[in-house]
């Protein structure tokens, strides 16, 4: 019996290292190692060509204390367009998945689609609908509405300008952030029974507002914190929405520079990979931050 025992136990971990060995395979080369690569290079001086020459912790140094684009428009418009885009997409994505929710199959399933495509179809999107919305002549739709008005005298550059560039990209931010996180949202509330909200209305629940918040939310914290996470990590890696609208990277006077471009910049235009690296290091930082943050607001505590 113990033979059996032992040979069946070894089949079963076999059977589970089968089914899990490719995860972990993939993900220690395209995670792992990586990570370790980016915290390698950022100390070191590499130019892509030469081999890298050790540089301590020059390059974290220099970010913060010498780059003054950096602490002065990088990171404020970092965390400023995370906490917009990723605050208020998260919020308007719960509240889309709960209003779906409440429509019947086929509207739901139509509008979910309509929601979540954008996230999909980003870059092109902004190459044909936002540019010609917001395009800096009289054929630019936005600017064409304001002239036919008699409310502006020339054509705006809005993709250009400064003054506006961030304002659009948090509109772009917001209308593609119904992405995966939303998904998972809708499913988890429509996998509540609902003969828990009938249980709470007998026991005295008296609207929606109740509703939400005192069954909801506790019975899909899981998606909760998946969405979160998924919100978190694309908001703060987004990059392309600025550069695809102005067309320049930097942006213009670094009005929507974030610091995926800003790696993009030291990296792939400038060739400091090994300051890139740092860049890039401090940004994984920052995501790992704010997720330990919301898990402690999301996370089961049992």
């Amino acid at each position: 019996m113990t033979g059996k025992t032992s040979t069946r136990q070894s089949s079963s971990k076999l059977a589970t290292w089968v089914f899990v060995g490719p995860y972990y395979t993939l993900f220690t080369a395209f995670i792992v190692l990586s990570v370790l690569a980016a915290v390698f290079l950022s100390l070191t001086n590499f130019n892509s060509i030469e081999f890298p020459s050790y540089v301590g912790l020059k390059n974290y140094v220099d970010l913060l204390t010498a780059d003054s684009v950096f602490m002065q428009y990088v990171l404020p418009n970092t965390v400023y367009f995370a906490l917009i885009v990723g605050v208020g997409g998260y919020i308007l994505s719960f509240f889309l998945a709960w209003s779906l929710a409440q429509l019947p199959h086929k509207l739901r399933t139509v509008l979910a689609i309509i929601f979540y495509s954008p996230s999909m179809t980003m870059g092109v999107a902004m190459a044909v609908v936002w540019t010609a919305l917001f395009s800096g002549d009289q054929a630019g739709y936005l600017n064409n509405f304001l002239l036919s008005l008699g409310l502006i005298d020339e054509a705006v550059q809005f993709l250009v300008s400064p003054d506006y560039l961030m304002t659009i990209m948090i509109l772009v931010g917001l209308w593609g952030s119904m992405g995966v996180g939303f998904l998972a949202m809708m499913a988890g509330i429509m996998n509540i029974d609902k003969e828990v909200y009938e249980a709470a209305y007998i026991d005295g629940m008296k609207n929606k507002f109740q509703e939400i918040f005192f069954i909801t939310i506790p019975m899909m914290k899981p998606q909760m914190l998946f969405g979160a996470v998924m919100t978190i990590v694309s908001t703060f890696q987004a990059g392309a929405i600025g550069v695809q609208l102005s067309g320049s990277n930097p942006t213009p006077q670094y009005a929507g520079q974030l610091m995926v471009n800003h790696i993009e910049d030291y990296g792939f235009i400038r060739f400091e990979m090994g300051y890139a690296a740092a860049v890039s290091v401090v940004l994984l930082l920052l995501i790992l931050l704010i997720s330990r943050i919301a898990k402690r607001f999301l996370a089961d505590k049992e």
